[in-house]
C-alpha cells in the first residue's frame, strides 16, 4: 500500500476517534483561553513598550498563544502512539499492508487539522477580547501554525517511539518544550528582553516562528520576519516527517 493511501486511511481512523470525543479538543484549549482571559487584560497598560509598536496589544498576544498552543497541544500526542504500542494495535497495522510512512503521517495530519481547529477557537475568544487584525493575515497564521502542529506532532511520535516509555516520554517533553516555550517569546515579545536573552532566543527555531505569526497578523506578508518564519517552519515539517518514519522503522 501507497504512503498516501496509506496516510488517507490512518487520517479518516484517527479523526473519527477523534470525532468522538470532541470534548478533548475543547479541553485542550483551557490554558490558553486561561491566558487569554488572565493574562492579556495586564498588557494593556504596556502598550508603549518595546514590541507592541503602541498598537493593539492583542495583535502581539495572541500569535504568541497559538505558537504555544502548537507546542503543547500537539507534544502530548506522543502519549496516544505509547498507547497504540501497549496494546499491540501498532504492530498489528504494521503486519498489514500499511506503508509504515503512512502510519505515521496519517496521525500527524488528523494533528495538524485539530490544531487549527483549536486556533480558529481561540482567535474567535480574542475577538471578543479587543483583538483587530487583518483577515488576510490571521488565515496566513493559521496555515503557519498548523505547519508548526505537524512539525510538533511528528518530534513527538519520533521521540515516543524511540524511548517507549511513558515517564521517559514526559520528562523528556518537559525538559525540551519549556526552554523553547521561554526563549520564544510566546507570552512577550523579546525586544523586551536584555541582550544576552536576545542572543539565546535567536538560536530558538520557535522564536521565529512567533516573530512571523506576529508579523502575519499585522499585515506584513512579505516581511523578512515571515519569510524567515515560514522558511523556519517549513525545514522543521521536514525534519520531523522524516524523524518520525525512521523512528518506526528502526522501532521493529
Amino acid at each position: 500500500m501507497t504512503t498516501a493511501a496509506t496516510s488517507w486511511i490512518i487520517f479518516r481512523r484517527s479523526m473519527r476517534y477523534t470525532l468522538r470525543k470532541p470534548a478533548w479538543v475543547v479541553f485542550g484549549l483551557v490554558q490558553p483561553m486561561l491566558y487569554l482571559a488572565l493574562f492579556g487584560p495586564l498588557l494593556n497598560r504596556i502598550s508603549q513598550a518595546p514590541g507592541f509598536d503602541g498598537g493593539n496589544t492583542w495583535r502581539v498576544f495572541v500569535p504568541g498563544l497559538l505558537v504555544q498552543q502548537g507546542l503543547f497541544s500537539a507534544v502530548f500526542v506522543g502519549f496516544g502512539i505509547l498507547s497504540e504500542i501497549r496494546s499491540g494495535t501498532l504492530d498489528r497495522m504494521r503486519i498489514s499492508a500499511a506503508g509504515e510512512s503512512g502510519l505515521m503521517l496519517g496521525r500527524m495530519l488528523r494533528d495538524a487539522v485539530v490544531l487549527t481547529a483549536q486556533a480558529v477557537l481561540l482567535t474567535l475568544g480574542a475577538l471578543v477580547a479587543g483583538l483587530r487584525a487583518p483577515v488576510g493575515g490571521v488565515l496566513a497564521a493559521f496555515a503557519l501554525v498548523t505547519v508548526v502542529g505537524l512539525a510538533v506532532a511528528g518530534l513527538a511520535y519520533g521521540l515516543a517511539l524511540t524511548v517507549r516509555h511513558e515517564e521517559a516520554y514526559g520528562q523528556l517533553v518537559n525538559a525540551l518544550m519549556l526552554p523553547a516555550m521561554l526563549l520564544s517569546g510566546v507570552l512577550l515579545p523579546l525586544a523586551l528582553a536584555p541582550h544576552w536573552l536576545s542572543l539565546l532566543a535567536k538560536a530558538n527555531p520557535v522564536s521565529h516562528v512567533v516573530t512571523a505569526e506576529r508579523a502575519l497578523f499585522a499585515g506584513e506578508f512579505g516581511s523578512s520576519d515571515t519569510l524567515v518564519g515560514v522558511a523556519v517552519a517549513a525545514a522543521l515539517a521536514v525534519v520531523a516527517v522524516w524523524f518520525a518514519a525512521r523512528a518506526i522503522r528502526r522501532s521493529s
